[in-house]
């Protein structure tokens, strides 16, 4: 094997330069810089600072270390690209940060929670720009809580014994909306209702109205029922099991079989009136034979049950079920933002800083959504759901180099994959 070496400046990672206009040319970093403001301290702005982020992980970076361990050349080659050291990258998350509140329960028991409104706002503004949502339309709301592991000094042992935070997260389809952190430690109903309160106010302050709310057991309280209830037109909670539930489910006499998802089940709908004497809720139940032929201590019988409350009195008991089995593609998300943008590897030792970079790293997984979308037109092998790792290696990973020719910058791409149509000079 013979050898020969170039000094030419060429980068394995010249897709990153697309990146890098699309956040120009959308109007993203004019957003984030009016938005935000002048920062205190002199040299980079917010616009350049968040842009680096973004290239940072889209150049399958992790960690804001990788700036200077292994990408600093490939970025500065990109022109006008000012890029931070990592230090600074990371001293923004603090710049950002709101003071924790301390929330108190019922048995006077503290917990910490971070609520940044700011942030939250700014990422809201972001798909309002890249037209991911659009003002005065009605979308699906969905809300769960997502433990982010970690061993930092202020995690807290969660319920499932691992250590870290509990953040709530709001979706629409595959875009978080807001998110706010808690202790790990805490209790999934702790002030939810105030934490979804302004949730629904925040997306009302930017006229994206909510059709319908969908939640697992974790929103199965009187006080969060009420909150949602209030700021949806439709919701569908999933109901938790009690002794007065199974009183009524056991004189159920017409169960319906339904196919869902090529299974067989039963369901049948029951009036709910045990947080709500005068409202008109409706509980549907599906059940199935349990394979291990195991009985239920509730019911006396050989069934697995689930049930889901809800206000919806027109849809059928299947259409009610196969709605609330699709916010399963909402908790995949939470797959992506670990194993893709960072939650798995938290930057900072402080739960105000963290949740700052848990809402730019949504930021991020929102413009991909927006730039994989036009990706996807002009590339076959990339598709609207291709995850990172593919992206990366598809799109991002291409040689080439940024040159100037009279006086006009121009990206050499040696290539014949159909980059052009997605042309770009200066």
């Amino acid at each position: 094997m013979k050898l020969q070496k170039v000094s030419q400046t060429i980068t394995p990672f010249a897709g990153i330069s697309f990146i890098h206009e699309e956040f120009n040319k959308s109007g993203l970093f004019n957003l984030i810089d009016n938005y935000l403001g002048v920062r205190n301290t002199n040299g980079y702005s917010y616009g350049e600072l968040f842009r680096t982020w973004f290239e940072v992980f889209f150049c399958g970076g992790e960690v804001a270390e990788d700036v200077q361990k292994h990408l600093r050349s490939t970025l500065e080659n990109i022109p006008d690209n000012n890029v931070a050291s990592p230090d600074t990258l990371l001293r923004v998350l603090t710049e950002l940060a709101t003071e924790n509140t301390i929330i108190t329960s019922t048995s006077g028991k503290e917990y910490e929670f971070n609520i940044n409104k700011k942030m939250s706002d700014l990422n809201i503004k972001s798909l309002l720009l890249t037209k991911q949502l659009k003002k005065g339309e009605k979308y699906d709301l969905d809300y769960d809580n997502q433990i982010t592991k970690h061993e930092k000094w202020d995690a807290k042992r969660t319920y499932k014994n691992t250590t870290g935070y509990f953040p709530g997260v709001a979706t629409i389809n595959d875009k978080i909306v807001y998110i706010e952190n808690r202790d790990g430690n805490a209790n999934v109903k702790i002030a939810q209702d105030e934490t979804l309160k302004r949730t629904y106010e925040l997306l009302q302050e930017n006229e994206i109205k909510i059709d319908r709310s969908r939640m697992d057991a974790g929103s199965y309280a009187k006080d969060i029922i009420d909150m949602v209830s209030k700021h949806s037109r439709l919701f569908y909670i999933r109901a938790n099991r009690s002794e007065s539930m199974f009183e009524q489910i056991c004189q159920i006499n017409d169960w319906v079989e339904v196919e869902i998802n090529f299974k067989s089940y039963e369901v049948a709908s029951i009036p709910f009136r045990q947080f709500f004497e005068e409202r008109n809720y409706r509980l549907v139940i599906m059940r199935e034979k349990s394979d291990n032929a195991q009985l239920d201590l509730f019911t006396g019988d050989y069934f697995i049950y689930r049930s889901i409350l809800t206000n919806d009195t027109e849809s059928s008991e299947k259409e009610i079920i196969e709605y609330f089995n699709m916010r399963g593609a909402s908790e995949k998300l939470f797959d992506i933002q670990n194993n893709d943008f960072g939650w798995k590897r938290l930057p900072t030792s402080d739960m105000n800083s963290n949740t700052v970079f848990l809402i730019l790293t949504s930021m991020m997984k929102n413009f991909y959504n927006h730039f994989i979308k036009k990706v996807s037109e002009a590339f076959t092998d990339i598709h609207l759901r291709s995850r990172m790792k593919r992206f990366i290696f598809r799109f991002i990973c291409v040689a080439g180099r940024w040159i100037k020719q009279s006086r006009q910058w121009k990206l050499r791409l040696y290539t014949d994959r159909p980059y052009e149509k997605l042309i770009m000079c200066r």
